[in-house]
């Protein structure tokens, strides 16, 4: 396609790298991928030539998906400029926290996204920005949620008469922190919403993994 006069917002959306990535669950019975791209690839025509196509066939509560791993690596390498996919439950299940992070990385590495069937969550639209905000608002009060319940939990057993130890003795202290880590919370975030300090986490974790 000659691009000579072609408008410049024109010429730069013909050679934006479009990554698509599609995912189903392997509960998804007699549903495959298939089913979401030939939409989405179209969708992606629209946007500039497609990259590469990235498929997963697992649950997306996991972090260890082969294709998806490979999709985030490769947005490091900045081999394409705008994924879009499905949904945004069909991009990750993992929860608030690490589905924020993993549009945050993609932000940090000048790669931009959008969803088919979310209008709203597309990162070069005029509510992009605020969108992202509202997802770590939301993050934000989960994790004060979680520490709000932490707290009326030991002050319920204060209550009751029961002799409480000390916070690094915490049991049910430190599977909240075990939580908020799989979750995608840094050891900073999971300090803050649990009023302890970062080698405390750190602390933590490492009796976890023993």
């Amino acid at each position: 396609m000659p691009l000579r006069g072609v408008p410049p917002l024109i010429k730069a959306l013909y050679w934006m790298r479009v990554a698509i990535y599609a995912r189903v669950s392997t509960k998804d019975k007699g549903q495959d991928t298939e089913n979401q791209l030939h939409q989405l690839r179209a969708f992606a025509e629209q946007h500039g030539r497609i990259y590469k196509v990235f498929t997963d066939q697992e649950s997306g509560g996991k972090a260890e998906r082969t294709e998806f791993k490979a999709l985030l690596l490769e947005a490091y390498q900045q081999k394409f400029d705008l994924v879009i996919f499905w949904r945004l439950d069909r991009f990750s299940r993992e929860g608030a926290l690490a589905t924020l992070r993993y549009l945050k990385e993609l932000k940090d590495q000048g790669v931009n996204y959008k969803s088919f069937t979310e209008p709203y969550l597309d990162s070069l639209g005029p509510f992009g920005d605020v969108i992202v905000s509202l997802l770590a608002t939301i993050v934000a009060q989960d994790l004060i949620k979680i520490s709000e319940n932490t707290k009326a939990a030991l002050a319920k057993k204060k209550a009751a008469g029961l002799k409480l130890g000390a916070p690094p003795k915490s049991i049910e202290l430190i599977e909240q922190v075990r939580r908020l880590k799989d979750g995608g919370a840094s050891n900073q975030a999971i300090a803050r919403a649990l009023k302890m300090s970062p080698s405390t986490v750190a602390k933590y974790l490492a009796k976890d993994q023993n």
